[in-house]
């Protein structure tokens, strides 16, 4: 049996976005999956890195069960706004707070190198966006897909990453929006 974790990374609990998690959750269930759901918005925790990675800042409970939940999924997905060309800061604090060294990934010494701690697990991330993802893709050029894929989820050693855009937003009718519900819960049943 496959494990999922659905990551919410929008702020706003009552978003488009949770309503992809939620199809998402859900189809992945009905397919025999094992879910688990975490809501950033739901966790009180300090993003912010204070003394980047130069001292230890003690972690929320609440980040300690965020980890373990990573460690049980052998699949990972995150659903959040392209905001700015990237992610919203809530989900960019989390990846800093939960997804340390030590956890994610291990510097090896003396060297450049690094062992990625989280390999063995998979990823869909599921991201709206208020452009058109032709736009973002090829005059933009896909910051945040660059850095989701490579830098954040790539680097710990989660392969393979694929993305999937739901946008434009600001243009969706209600029939629009209702498809790519379907289509959520389309990507979740190939998943698993």
């Amino acid at each position: 049996m496959k494990k999922v974790l659905v990551v919410l990374g929008h702020p706003n609990k009552a978003s488009y976005c949770a309503a992809l998690a939620q199809t998402y959750a859900e189809a992945a269930k009905d397919a025999g999956a094992a879910v688990r759901t975490l809501a950033l918005a739901d966790l009180p925790f300090d993003p912010v890195l204070h003394e980047g990675y130069t001292r230890p800042q003690p972690l929320e409970a609440t980040l300690d069960a965020a980890q373990a939940d990573v460690k049980w999924a052998d699949h990972l997905v995150f659903v959040y706004p392209n905001w700015w060309g990237g992610l919203p800061a809530l989900l960019k604090g989390f990846f800093d707070r939960a997804f340390l060294p030590g956890f994610a990934f291990k510097y090896r010494p003396g060297g450049a190198l690094w062992d990625k701690l989280l390999t063995g697990r998979s990823a869909r991330v599921l991201v709206t966006m208020d452009s058109p993802p032709w736009y973002y893709r090829w005059i933009v050029g896909a910051p945040g897909d660059k850095q989701i894929r490579r830098a954040v989820l790539g680097f710990c050693g989660i392969r393979p990453v694929r993305v999937s855009h739901f946008g434009s937003m600001r243009s969706a009718n209600a029939e629009k929006r209702g498809r790519w519900l379907e289509k959520a819960a389309a990507l979740a049943r190939s998943d698993v």
